[in-house]
């Protein structure tokens, strides 16, 4: 059995693109369904740090920290909700192999880096996974304004309040984990992204247009384990 995990997120990006859903759907497998937002699916590019990552219990002393990138996508099974992700870049390989091996998540191993300076967070990820197709991300992001908690129903909502993963194992299973961790704190955020090709690793067409973007400072998280669809 797969022990559950806790550790803290920490000065995330949520760069989000409206598409169309058909274009979502025809990437997922058949027992998920794309969910979307006034008619329209997104496709979200999220940058940060772990910290503290260690089987649940243990205290937060013993952790590893990890920056991390991934490219997510919202949809739902039976009504229930969640996040599906389509890659997820992160450094220590150790990590990358158990998160693929007891978790059945996409995990690449990847160079990456992520640092405060005078333009607020800096991040730079190349994926370096043997066979994996180039990814690539470089990018700054300053979170302005005050801090505010997305209004439920809203878009803000929408694209940072779910409690789920879904994935699916290497026989095609559906499996999932459930997130437990405070709301979201957000503020809006100036951002340049200067490089940026995970759309294309990922079999997408690069969407049109600017991200809607949210800044999160940070919260702490604990999962269940990964198991499968009932």
């Amino acid at each position: 059995m797969v022990l559950p995990i806790a550790m803290g997120w920490r000065h995330l990006l949520f760069a989000n693109w409206p598409v169309d859903p058909a274009v979502v759907a025809e990437r997922l497998p058949d027992s998920l369904t794309v969910e979307t937002y006034d008619g329209r699916a997104w496709l979200s590019v999220v940058p940060y740090l772990n910290v503290d990552v260690r089987p649940r219990g243990l205290p937060a002393s013993v952790g590893v920290e990890l920056p991390e990138l991934n490219l997510r996508t919202y949809v739902s099974r039976d009504g229930e909700s969640g996040v599906y992700f389509f890659s997820l870049d992160a450094e220590g390989v150790l990590g990358v192999v158990g998160a693929r091996l007891f978790h059945r998540l996409p995990y690449y191993y990847a160079d990456v880096e992520i640092t405060e300076t005078d333009r607020g967070i800096a991040f730079t990820s190349e994926r370096r996974h043997p066979g994996a197709a180039p990814a690539r991300f470089a990018g700054t992001y300053e979170p302005i304004g005050d801090p505010f908690v997305p209004e439920p129903g809203s878009l803000a909502a929408f694209l940072t309040e779910h409690y789920r993963y879904y994935t699916t194992a290497r026989d095609g299973t559906l499996r999932y984990a459930d997130i437990d961790h405070e709301r979201w704190r957000l503020r809006e955020v100036a951002v340049d992204i200067g490089t940026n090709t995970l759309f294309e690793a990922n079999g997408f067409e690069r969407p049109a247009g600017s991200p809607i973007c949210y800044y999160g400072r940070g919260v702490d998280i604990t999962s269940s384990r990964n198991r499968r669809w009932k």
